[in-house]
């Protein structure tokens, strides 16, 4: 096999210089390296012999028999293969990993102590090396060793329960959310201890679990419940207590979303809807008053708002101040000429395919460093083999060519 991957000359990003090896599968550590990967970081993703990471077959749509997930989570990578149950290939990992800068992992707990390549091991070899472990509930405590997905990190951290409508089964969103959050607590974590390593010279470990990161996300709801009592759930399209901000109907069947929670904001939706007395109403004069009556408020919106198409009810609404806007579908958003402007809906060629994709573009973006997306994921497990076992090791295409007849690459 040769090397395969072919990056586009894109920018540097704020990370350029940095080397990130990934030991990951699926979503939430290939999520973190590839926050790492797309502000340009050197990511290389290690995959069994004969075991592909299963995110390379994934993807609701398949074209000529490829599917895409792999073009979102495998981009900005390069890829190769390692053995770590064989003796030579933890040497050859420890050996890399002298050369690193971050490791990102989401094993179980303890599979890294077994194999004999645990953060002690490799922290002794590699004092500045920082080591970020993705798992379903952390490193330690009573559940570590328990086996997590997204599904299960969201319910069980109290997040699902807030999705939906009272008295219905929770609903899930249609994403790994669990897994997206905490590849970006990952991530953050890891950018948190590249910076304290340039203090002081030292790595660490940065521990981040799927179900932290989803009680992470929940604002208020710990302090609610300690302080008050109050357990928080469901409460469909809007927030309870916080109005007006929810769905409203349009002259074409479709909603829009009006958040004019704010007196200010709430004052002009008042005057666009040419009932200015409502602003000082007592019913809605401020923010608690509208909690209380929500339901009565948005019921009036509502029978303003239906008179419009949304085209024609965001133009009001935006050149009154109001904060409004439409409830899009993948196709409208990949439309959207804002979106389109700010290079979100980004353009990049699929080797697998042998066509270009669409995705997601790069966040944060950056002035001085914007990086960008260099290649659409490596299109074969180990088909940059020769390039890092040569540049980072001083490997000869022999001696590679050897590793890959005995079967540890």
């Amino acid at each position: 096999m040769t090397d395969t991957t072919v990056a586009a000359a894109v920018p540097a990003g704020p990370l350029d210089g940095v080397t990130v090896l990934e030991l990951g599968t699926l979503i939430a550590g290939p999520h973190a390296a590839r926050l790492l990967g797309d502000m340009g970081a050197d990511v290389i993703k290690i995959e069994p012999p004969g075991k592909p990471d299963p995110i390379r077959t994934w993807g609701q749509a398949e074209v000529d028999g490829h599917r895409f997930y792999w073009t979102v989570h495998g981009r900005n990578k390069k890829a190769i293969t390692l053995d770590l149950r064989a003796d030579r290939g933890r040497e050859i990992f420890l050996r890399l990993a002298d050369h690193a800068d971050v490791i990102v992992e989401n094993f179980r707990p303890g599979t890294l102590e077994r194999l004999g390549i645990g953060p002690d091991v490799l922290s002794e070899r590699n004092p500045g090396l920082i080591v970020v472990r993705v798992s379903g509930y952390g490193q330690t405590g009573p559940d570590a060793t328990r086996a997590g997905y997204a599904s299960v990190a969201e319910a069980a951290s109290g997040l699902r329960h807030l999705n939906g409508y009272p008295g219905q089964l929770p609903p899930r969103l249609a994403l790994s959310l669990g897994d997206t959050l905490a590849g970006m607590f990952a991530a953050q974590g890891a950018l948190a201890a590249l910076y304290r390593r340039s203090v002081t010279g030292k790595g660490q470990v940065v521990d981040t679990s799927l179900i932290e990161s989803c009680v992470a996300v929940q604002e208020s709801a710990i302090a609610d419940y300690d302080a008050g009592g109050v357990v928080r759930g469901p409460s469909g399209t809007r927030l309870d207590g916080i109005a007006p901000s929810n769905l409203y109907p349009t002259s074409e069947g479709t909603h829009v979303i009006i958040a004019a929670n704010q007196d200010s904001v709430f004052a002009r939706l008042c005057e666009a809807m040419g009932r200015p007395e409502l602003a000082t109403d007592e019913r809605f004069a401020d923010h608690a008053a509208r909690g209380r009556n929500q339901d009565e408020l948005d019921e009036l919106i509502g029978e303003w708002s239906a008179q419009y198409s949304p085209d024609k009810l965001t133009e009001v609404l935006s050149a009154a101040g109001v904060v409004v806007g439409p409830v899009n579908t993948v196709a409208e958003v990949v439309a959207d000429p804002h979106l389109q402007a700010r290079g979100m809906i980004a353009e990049h060629y699929d080797e697998r395919a042998q066509r270009t994709v669409l995705g997601p573009g790069v966040v944060p973006q950056f002035s001085e460093t914007p990086g960008g997306i260099r290649n659409a994921g490596p299109p074969e497990p180990g088909c940059d083999n020769e390039t890092v076992y040569g540049e980072v090791l001083g490997m000869t295409a022999d001696e590679v060519a050897e590793l890959r007849e005995s079967g540890v690459i």
